[in-house]
């Protein structure tokens, strides 16, 4: 099976002079449940950047699809920027609108011209947004405004919004930072079952440990820009964990005690 994704000696060098990623190289296959980890200020943020070239790398090719990314300009990047979803921390919503609107902007990168600017959907369109809130649990808040949500319903909305894309590859950007525990867990929960129902790729951004382990095929461990480790779950040993943070896994559980780790944790 050929890669979705596939970095290649991947660079990213700031004006500042930081060296955000380092020679960073692997490969993405369809159905993949990642998770890329690290402390703050290790490259993760900027990794997932450059994969739609939310940023521009400063060595290396990141390839998409069959196509290199950075080669893409005007129509040509927009069609890759379409096969790929990207859901935020912040949300990324447009609070003046409804719920269904929001969703239903998945499918501007589809839409020319006039039909674009004023909004002219499709009714398979507005079907297939009405289902996805169904589907989120959210078809009773489909004409609220996005701004009356909770911090996790509005979550929902951005996945029901990314998925309108039908893309190939789903970036997460910390897409539970923000959230309580009840909420992060129905957040991931919809992410793991999304992606693997529709057969899409999904790297996700996280700081906590726990989650990482419990959702993810495969873990990425950055460590100043550089991938450390690049593995399954099971092979993420104590020994590695300190590798990847600088510290013991017990530093890095609420409290450091044996009776924490079961609590949330968080590797910020």
């Amino acid at each position: 099976m050929e890669p979705i994704l596939r970095f290649e000696h991947v660079a990213k060098e700031y004006p500042n002079g930081v060296h955000a990623l380092r020679d960073v190289s692997f490969e993405v296959k369809e159905g993949e449940f990642i998770s890329v980890i690290g402390p703050s200020g290790s490259g993760k943020s900027t990794l997932l950047r450059a994969i739609n070239r939310l940023i521009p790398i400063s060595g290396g090719r990141v390839i998409l699809d069959g196509r290199s990314v950075s080669d893409q300009k005007g129509r040509n990047l927009r069609a890759v920027r379409r096969e790929v979803g990207m859901i935020f921390q912040n949300y990324n919503l447009v609070y003046s609108l409804s719920v269904l609107q929001n969703v239903l902007h998945g499918r501007l990168g589809y839409m020319k011209g006039l039909r674009g600017i004023f909004g002219r959907y499709s009714e398979n369109d507005k079907k297939e947004a009405l289902a996805l809130l169904s589907e989120m649990g959210l078809e009773d808040f489909c004409c609220n405004r996005a701004s009356d949500l909770s911090g996790g319903q509005k979550q929902r909305v951005g996945i029901a919004r990314a998925i309108m894309q039908k893309p190939k590859l789903l970036l997460c950007d910390e897409p539970i930072a923000s959230l309580d525990p009840s909420s992060s867990k129905t957040i991931m929960d919809l992410l793991w079952s999304m992606t693997k129902r529709r057969g899409i790729a999904c790297i996700v951004n996280l700081h906590q440990l726990d989650v990482a382990l419990k959702y993810s095929t495969r873990i990425i461990g950055l460590s100043k820009g550089e991938i450390v480790f690049d593995g399954a779950p099971e092979r993420l040993d104590d020994t590695m964990i300190e590798e990847i943070y600088g510290t013991s896994r017990e530093n890095l559980m609420i409290g450091g005690t044996e009776d924490d780790k079961a609590d949330t944790v968080n590797c910020a």
